[in-house]
C-alpha cells in the first residue's frame, strides 16, 4: 500500500503490480527515491481527474526519468477512483506524473494499438482517501504560467510512502 500525505489529509492507494508490472515498478521508484513529496496537484477538473508528479509548489517543474511503456492494454478501466500514468500525445511517454479519476473516464481507457486508441494505463486505486480526493476536486482554479486548471492555492503532497500491510 502507498501512503499519500496531502495538506488535505491521506489517501491510501493500492498498486496493481500483476496487472501493469512496468508501470508499477516505475511508480514505486519514484515514491521510494521521494520524488513526490513536496510536490504539487497541479491540475484539478472537477467530475475528470486530479492530476500531480511533475510540479513543485509555484509551478516549478520537476525532471523525472526517461518515459516507459505504455501497458493501458491491461484490462484495467479508468473508473473513478483509479489512478493512471498522465502522458502527452506520444501512447509511450509517460514519466512521472498520474492522475486520479474522479468518474468513469471511459473515453481515456484502451481501445486500439493506435495512436488515438492507446488510453491511459491504470496501475491502481485509492482503497481509502476518496473524501480528501473529493475536497482536493473542489478547490477553486485558474491559469498559472500559462498552464490551465490550477489550483489557485497549492494542494501539496507532502509526502508520498510504501507502506507494508501485514
Amino acid at each position: 500500500m502507498i501512503h499519500m500525505k496531502t495538506n488535505f489529509g491521506t489517501i491510501v492507494i493500492e498498486v496493481f503490480e500483476d496487472k501493469a508490472p512496468k508501470t508499477a515498478a516505475n511508480f514505486l521508484q519514484y515514491v521510494r527515491d521521494r520524488f513526490y513529496d513536496a510536490t504539487i496537484f497541479h491540475r484539478v477538473i472537477d467530475n475528470f481527474v486530479i492530476q500531480g508528479g511533475g510540479f513543485g509548489p509555484g509551478m516549478t517543474q520537476k525532471i523525472g526519468r526517461p518515459p516507459i511503456e505504455n501497458e493501458a492494454k491491461n484490462g484495467l478501466r479508468n473508473s473513478r477512483g483509479t489512478l493512471a500514468m498522465a502522458r502527452a500525445s506520444d501512447p509511450h511517454s509517460a514519466s512521472s506524473q498520474f492522475f486520479i479519476n474522479l468518474a468513469d473516464n471511459d473515453f481515456l481507457n484502451y481501445t486500439a494499438s493506435t495512436p488515438a486508441g492507446w488510453g491511459y494505463c491504470v496501475f491502481g486505486r485509492v482503497v481509502d482517501g476518496m473524501q480528501v480526493v473529493d475536497q482536493i476536486k473542489g478547490v477553486p482554479t485558474g491559469t498559472r504560467l500559462g498552464f490551465k486548471d490550477v489550483p489557485l492555492a497549492d494542494v501539496i503532497v507532502e509526502e508520498v510512502r510504501v507502506v507494508d500491510v501485514k
